[in-house]
């Protein structure tokens, strides 16, 4: 198990460092001018030409590259602002490290993502296995057409009407937004019920749909059949063998959903105002803050490709095949 996890861990890495070199292109090689992009509205000639000293753009490409891994493990300055080690660039817009932003917008994304993340996995596999156990009924039926619904819908519309309904007319729900949970575990759950529901409502309906192809999928296989030949319970051949093998793709989807939340839900965090990961890039955008806006993609990357890590070791744990592939 250690050695397949290593093996994951170096690939990942891997992966990252190719990432982080052609966002690195992107960024900085194909725009006419990055000092002016990065220079932000409010930019001066005297500011441009401090940006373009500090920024190193008149050394060759795979030079400022260098320096740009170097900042990550030794740290690099910028004039007279110190940028730490890990240093994934200064935003001359906020004027502080890309890194110091990043770390105070994640708590907020994190509480979104696991929340959303635990409501969708929890109601998109439970409506699934009801679905299959009930096939062809009326409950299959309803619970299917219920998540197509869902499916149907788009976040920045769903969240509007119902902050509408539940917040400001009937006042059942508190005012969505984001509060330390140190600081009141009550204000921060309150704040963030209405996200988590609006951002797991629209993805319920593929969790649904596809725990029940693949647990009608796997309640047709021979081991199954083979269970129930043996006299076991209708339950214990649902939940101990059928739902055991239709469960792989289901993590494999949710590894990848909770890696995206996990990078920054843009259009939910701006719906409804969260301070995240998701909604510095849409500010970052209009403020033309290049380091922040490379500095959340790249983090961005790093949760799809940690999340993809995660279902490896989690396919590892379910079946030891895969440890020996």
């Amino acid at each position: 198990m250690l050695r397949f996890l290593i093996r994951r861990a170096a690939g990942a890495a891997l992966i990252l460092l190719v990432i982080s070199a052609v966002t690195y292109v992107l960024f900085f090689a194909m725009p006419s001018d990055p000092a002016l992009l990065a220079c932000g509205k409010q930019c001066t000639p005297q500011l441009l030409a401090t940006i373009r000293h500090t920024m190193g753009i008149d050394a060759p490409l795979w030079v400022q590259y260098g320096h740009f891994l170097e900042g990550i493990f030794v740290g690099r300055h910028y004039g007279a602002a110190d940028c730490s080690a890990p240093c994934l660039g200064y935003s001359f817009v906020n004027e502080q490290p890309v890194l110091q932003t990043l770390l105070n917008r994640f708590p907020a994304t994190l509480s979104l993502a696991l929340g959303a993340g635990a409501l969708v996995l929890s109601c998109g596999v439970g409506l699934g296995m009801i679905a299959a156990l009930r096939r062809g009924r009326a409950l299959d039926k309803a619970s299917m057409g219920l998540a197509l619904v869902g499916a149907s819908v788009q976040i920045y519309f769903f969240g509007i009407v119902v902050r509408y309904i539940f917040v400001d007319q009937l006042a059942w729900l508190p005012l969505p937004g984001y509060t330390s949970p140190g600081s009141s575990l009550t204000g921060w759950a309150g704040g963030m019920l209405l996200p988590w529901i609006t951002l797991a409502v629209v993805n319920v309906a593929t969790y649904a749909r596809f725990t029940r192809s693949s647990m009608l999928e796997a309640l047709d296989e021979e081991y199954v059949r083979a269970a129930r030949a043996k006299g076991l319970t209708p339950w214990g051949v649902y939940v101990k063998h059928a739902w055991r093998g239709a469960m792989t793709p289901v993590i494999t989807m949710f590894g990848i959903d909770l890696g995206l939340f996990l990078g920054g839900a843009v259009i939910t965090e701006t719906t409804f105002n969260i301070p995240g990961i998701g909604k510095l890039a849409v500010d970052s955008v209009a403020d033309s803050d290049l380091p922040m806006l490379m500095g959340t993609v790249l983090v961005a990357s790093t949760a799809m490709v940690v999340a993809n890590v995660a279902v490896d070791a989690c396919y590892a744990l379910i079946d030891p095949r895969v440890r020996a592939s």
